[in-house]
């Protein structure tokens, strides 16, 4: 979808559809949609009074200005078989617009950022519904919404992207299937005081650049493991990387194995696709010396278990088991767009976790980079392995601190449900440094504890130096704990991104299937290092 911005009136612009909006229980509209109301001849707020449209968060009016005559409301019956929006035609002609939707800002005290990413899309996805090409929109919350304007651009790109997106690569459609499938092509945001053009133009562009590399994600997330095993993992890394600007290495087999990876090495025997480690570098000029944020990614491309192979309800699920390098790689590609200045630097391990003659075994020792050597206790909790690798090898980096994102537990799941990720850290200011950035682009999470006087010793082995699982109690934080041990004294903190990394349901500009989650996140704790 094009974006573009023009200064003008929204009552003024001709288009598909133009998108205003309205606060719970405001009777009286005023602003753009006062302008719009009056074209009309007073029909929003004849709505509005008949009790039809009451301005609840992502509530949808559409309204039909062409034509002459008398305007009518539809039974609420018919409301219902329209899809739940409350839906009224105006027959006057005071508008070039063909269509008007209003959407519902919910309580103005309870008004925040994230409902602008809300609405956007739910107004987009009902445009596209509508089969409309062009719409026009205002930045919802840069007026009576108090919000910073290139906050709320920003939100209002973010939003519209990611609400439009969808995942069919693999589908076949016929002409009437491409049809319904059409999207918005265009989207015009029209803002009447100029001296703000500046300052909305640059959230937009932030906003689109991060939609984007969300959706880049998605994709990944989305794709099956038969067309995206760890070579095409890393290919589909190093052609984002030329194209943003970044510097990506990827070490095969033979150069894991040069470098003492051990761990990634042995969750890798049991699959015919080789491994990959994947390095992809943002390096500002003059950064060449600063200890750089480091970002690593687990990259399990398919996770059957291994020898302790899991149940086969719901197994087709686990492509997305490289969500968490797919989000370290599309946020990389958006640091990069942004041209964020601190120094980034994000590691990927990717592998199969698949049963075979050559599979790992419980009961295996593995030796990971550091020398640690590890008792595989079940060869289902493969992540942290991988992952162990991936954290000793960014060490060479001396980083100023480490994030690591993965799909590692389902006792993540089940604390925090799906839509919340868990971060544990050894380090209280990054913790609240990642907690308020997760806060600032709503994307949940919540701590957990890594005590290690409470949960070391979960973790002891009788014959090597570390188990890979610690029993069937907290094992989101006993998970934690093994990718701890590989961080030593630097700054880290670890996401289980388990639950929210794909989604069982539907949200505004959230799909069902790949999410994105972490990509805005990481951004914005890159660009909160960039102010800092």
């Amino acid at each position: 979808m094009e974006l573009e911005l023009v200064a003008g009136r929204i009552d003024q612009t001709a288009a598909d559809a133009v998108v205003v909006n309205l606060f719970e229980s405001v009777t009286s509209p005023g602003g753009a949609t006062g302008a719009i109301d009056e074209r009309m001849g007073g029909m929003i707020s004849q709505v509005i009074e008949a009790g039809d449209f009451k301005g609840k968060l992502n509530e949808i009016l559409v309204l039909y200005p062409q034509g002459t005559g008398t305007a009518s409301l539809p039974a609420r019956g018919e409301q219902e078989r329209q899809g739940g929006d409350t839906f009224a035609q105006s027959l006057t002609d005071g508008l070039p617009a063909r269509r008007v939707l209003v959407v519902g800002l919910g309580k103005q005290e309870d008004f925040k950022l994230d409902h602008v990413r809300q609405v956007a899309a739910t107004a987009v996805k009902r445009a596209r519904d509508l089969g409309v090409q062009h719409m026009a929109t205002i930045v919802h919350g840069a007026g009576m919404g108090g919000l910073e304007a290139r906050d709320a651009a920003q939100a209002v790109a973010e939003g519209s992207l990611l609400g439009l997106y969808r995942y069919r690569e693999f589908q076949s459609t016929d002409d009437e299937d491409e049809q319904a499938e059409r999207d918005v092509d265009r989207l015009t945001v029209v803002e009447f005081d100029e001296s703000k053009l500046s300052t909305l133009r640059e959230g937009l562009s932030r906003g689109e650049n991060i939609a984007t590399a969300v959706r880049w994600t998605r994709d990944l997330v989305n794709r099956p493991g038969n067309d995206l095993p760890p070579l095409a993992l890393a290919e589909a890394a190093t052609a984002m990387a030329s194209e943003a600007g970044l510097r990506c290495t990827v070490l095969d087999r033979d150069a894991i194995e040069a470098e003492g990876m051990g761990a990634l090495l042995g969750v890798a025997r049991g699959s015919r696709e080789p491994p990959a480690f994947i390095v992809v570098e943002h390096e500002p000029d003059g950064t060449a010396e600063q200890a750089p944020l480091v970002l690593v990614g687990k990259g399990v491309t398919f996770d059957t278990g291994g020898t302790s192979i899991k149940p086969s309800s719901g197994m087709e699920e686990m492509k997305m088991d490289m969500a968490g390098g797919a989000a370290v790689l599309g946020a990389m590609s958006a640091i990069a767009r942004l041209s964020l200045p601190p120094r980034v630097i994000g590691l990927v391990p990717a592998t199969e976790n698949m049963p075979g003659g050559e599979a790992i075994r419980p009961g295996d020792i593995l030796r990971a980079l550091d020398g640690t050597t590890i008792e595989v206790i079940n060869t289902d909790a493969e992540g942290r392995l991988i992952l162990a690798d991936a954290v000793a090898y960014a060490q060479r980096y001396n980083p100023a601190s480490i994030v690591d994102l993965a799909t590692l537990t389902g006792a993540c799941l089940v604390a925090l449900g799906g839509r919340v990720a868990g971060f544990m850290s050894n380090n209280a200011d990054l913790a609240a440094e990642v907690r308020g950035a997760a806060n600032a682009v709503a994307e949940l999470a919540w701590e957990l504890p890594v005590w290690d006087d409470v949960y070391k010793q979960e973790l002891k082995s009788d014959v090597a130096d570390i188990k890979n699982t610690g029993g069937r109690f907290g094992g989101a934080i006993t998970g934690a704990m093994f990718i701890k041990r590989f961080a030593k004294d630097v700054p880290w903190l670890h996401l289980d991104i388990a639950g929210p990394a794909m989604g069982s349901e539907e949200q505004p500009y959230t799909p069902k299937g790949g999410t994105g989650y972490g990509v805005r996140t990481l951004v914005e704790l890159a660009r909160g290092r960039a102010t800092s």
